[in-house]
C-alpha cells in the first residue's frame, strides 16, 4: 500500500470526476491520501473533504504565494480549523523566492506565524522552498530550537524537495521528511535522482502534487494520486529495491509523520 502524502483534490482540476480519480487511486494501491490547503478557502475545502471520505487526511496553511491573503483574522480562523481531527498537518507554507508573488517580508511573518501555530498544537508542518533554501532552514532551525521537545519524526515534511544534498541532510538532521514527486521521474533528470539516491529510505515520503507534476510517462496530462505509485516505482528502481519494500518504508513514514490510523497499512 502506498500514501499520497501531497495533493490538491479540491482544486477544480478535479471537479469533473473526483469521485473517479479516488477510485483509481484505490485501485491503484493507494491506502490514504492527504489533501493539502494553500488558503482559508482552500484549507476550508480539504477539511471537507476529508470529512467526506475515510481514506482522506487534510492540511491547512498558507502558501507563500498566499501569504499576502493572511492577515490576522485569517490566521485565527486557520488556527481554529487546524484542530479538526482530520487536520494532520499546518502548511504548505514557507517562502518562494523564485515567483515572489508575496512580499518578502510577509511571506516570513506568515511562515513563522504558521510555525507558531503548529508548535502550539503538537502538529507537523508541510513546507515549500523554492530557491530561499538557506532562510527556510535558518527559520526553521529556530523553530525546532524554541519547541523542543517535539519528536524528531513529528517536525514535517520539504515538500517536492528542490535543494541539494547538503540540505536534505540538514533538513533530516532537524528531523524533517524530504518528499519525493514526479520530477524524479522525468527523462531530463539528472541531480534530483541521484540525491534522493542517497538519502535514507526511513526519511523518504512519496507525492503527487496532483493535479501538477505529473510523472513520466503521463508527463503533460493532468496528475492524480494513483500516479503516485510510478514515483514509488522510480524510488525502488534507484534504491535498488522492491516496490513492495519501497511502499512499506515510506507508508511508515508516512504513518509517524502524520499520525494516520495504523489500520491503514
Amino acid at each position: 500500500m502506498l500514501i499520497d502524502t501531497h495533493v490538491h483534490l479540491d482544486f477544480r482540476q478535479f471537479d469533473d470526476d473526483r469521485d473517479a480519480v479516488l477510485a483509481r487511486a484505490w485501485q491503484a494501491g493507494v491506502a490514504a491520501i492527504v489533501t493539502i490547503g494553500i488558503d482559508l478557502e482552500t484549507s476550508q475545502a480539504a477539511v471537507a473533504l476529508a470529512e467526506a471520505h475515510e481514506q482522506v487526511y487534510a492540511t491547512v496553511g498558507f502558501h507563500p504565494h498566499d501569504a499576502k491573503t493572511a492577515d490576522a483574522a485569517a490566521l485565527a480562523e486557520l488556527r481554529e480549523l487546524a484542530g479538526h481531527p482530520q487536520v494532520v498537518a499546518v502548511g504548505e507554507m514557507g517562502l518562494d523566492f523564485y515567483r515572489d508573488r508575496s512580499p518578502r517580508d510577509v511571506q516570513r511573518h506568515v511562515f513563522r506565524q504558521q510555525l507558531h501555530i503548529a508548535a502550539e498544537l503538537g502538529k507537523p508542518v508541510v513546507i515549500h522552498d523554492r530557491q530561499a533554501h538557506a532562510e527556510t532552514l535558518e527559520i526553521l532551525r529556530q523553530w525546532v530550537t524554541e519547541s523542543q521537545p517535539e519528536p524528531c519524526e513529528r517536525r514535517g515534511v520539504f515538500h517536492c524537495f528542490s535543494g541539494d544534498v547538503t540540505l536534505a541532510e540538514a533538513a533530516i538532521e532537524l528531523g524533517f521528511f524530504i518528499g519525493v514527486d514526479g520530477p524524479i521521474t522525468y527523462r531530463n533528470a539528472r541531480e534530483l535522482p541521484a540525491i534522493v539516491k542517497a538519502l535514507p529510505l526511513d526519511r523518504l515520503l512519496v507525492e503527487t502534487d496532483a493535479p501538477f507534476l505529473t510523472p513520466h510517462p503521463h508527463r503533460g496530462q493532468r496528475n492524480e494520486p494513483a500516479y503516485v505509485r510510478l514515483v514509488a516505482e522510480k524510488l525502488a528502481e534507484l534504491k535498488n529495491l522492491s516496490l513492495e519494500e519501497v511502499a512499506q518504508a515510506t507508508t511508515v513514514n508516512a504513518q509517524a509523520l502524520f499520525q494516520l490510523d495504523r489500520s491503514e497499512s
